[in-house]
């Protein structure tokens, strides 16, 4: 991963190129569409030499489908960054769109007081199409990452997704589209901007780090982690081999409404001893808009009687990165890792 070549030596953002439907052309064979090199990207916008922002480009020595996204790669983002991070105002990361709320997730948690843009952005449609969407979420993103207040600060100093004049917290984001322009929403906060004729700031939604503090950069997580929907008829023994696994650190439980689940006593004795265990429970519902509730009806009460824990809410892509950072972080110590859960670490949670 250490080819990087400079559009305009200047450098002020770094475009970090991962892979992604972006990237893609046509195979005149088989007609699938596949990763084609960051040259193919370049060639196809010339509107980026009219940019006033200097770029330098970064790219992976093999560009990767989003759904082939792991936590080494994760890891490997957090270097990159951490290792320019002096050098840059900011940074786009151009992904594939299946699983970026997952990576923008990840980068937010991993990348404390973060005090510069990480803009993740990507595309529909190929760049060489007609009618493609990846020209102006990219050139967008750019000035998104570059743009500054007066005493120098930047405007957007945090893990972000910009697609379809939307600039979304990373954390709150979620896939929301498979085919339309609008892949992406945050359903539980405010948009951080929308790209119109002007950029219309919601300044007092975004994060306000310390500036005077270093960006420390973490690079361990625990991949053990597996997410867990509760629908009605399931059953006991699956449920029970799923949570018996040895392995098994955290589980993300997509539960009903506002945090319920069945009245089962099967149920609340397998939730009880995983979590005595050592396995820790986040509760997070299944709708995509609201707050987990567990003490509003009898049904969400009996949850917090068996350890398990709010998410309140937080999205399922941020709930199952957050699991992954806090094990690789703390290692077994469950109690500061269920402390932290509570917490909102990089805006993930409304506390």
């Amino acid at each position: 991963m250490d080819n990087q070549r400079t559009i305009n030596p200047t450098g002020r953002v770094l475009l970090i190129y991962t892979g992604g439907t972006i990237g893609m052309g046509i195979n005149h064979q088989t007609k699938a569409l596949e990763p084609l090199d960051f040259n193919h990207l370049v060639s196809n916008l010339p509107e980026m030499k009219y940019l006033t922002t200097g770029i330098d480009v970064f790219q992976f020595d093999h560009p990767i489908d989003s759904s082939d996204m792991a936590p080494e790669l994760w890891a490997s983002l957090v270097r990159i960054i951490a290792e320019k991070y002096e050098a840059y105002n900011g940074f786009v990361i151009l992904h594939g769109t299946d699983t970026m709320a997952y990576t923008a997730s990840a980068l937010s948690f991993m990348l404390e007081n973060l005090t510069k843009p990480v803009i993740l952005t990507g595309s529909q449609l190929p760049i060489e199409h007609l009618r493609t969407d990846a020209k102006e979420n990219l050139i967008t993103s750019i000035e998104l990452a570059s743009a500054q207040h007066e005493d120098g600060t930047p405007v957007v100093p945090e893990v972000c997704i910009y697609f379809n004049g939307r600039l979304l917290r990373g954390n709150r984001s979620t896939k929301q589209n498979a085919d339309g322009f609008n892949a992406f929403d945050s359903f539980n906060y405010p948009h951080l901007c929308e790209a119109g004729v002007r950029f219309q700031f919601s300044t007092h939604h975004i994060l306000k780090p310390d500036y005077t503090k270093p960006m420390v950069p973490h690079f361990e997580l625990n991949p053990n982690i597996m997410v867990l929907s509760l629908f009605p008829g399931i059953q006991a023994s699956i449920f029970k081999h799923a949570l018996d696994a040895p392995e098994l650190k955290g589980v993300v439980m997509r539960s009903f409404g506002s945090g319920n689940a069945p009245q089962q006593p099967w149920l609340m004795e397998i939730l009880k001893k995983a979590s005595q265990r050592g396995v820790t429970i986040v509760n997070i519902s299944q709708c995509v808009t609201g707050f987990v509730e567990m003490g509003r009806y009898d049904t969400g009460y009996q949850l917090k009687d068996t350890g398990v824990i709010s998410g309140q809410d937080s999205t399922v892509e941020a709930a199952v990165t957050k699991l992954m950072y806090l094990y690789g972080r703390y290692g077994d110590d469950t109690k500061t890792i269920r402390q932290m859960l509570s917490c909102s670490l990089a805006g993930e949670l409304h506390v």
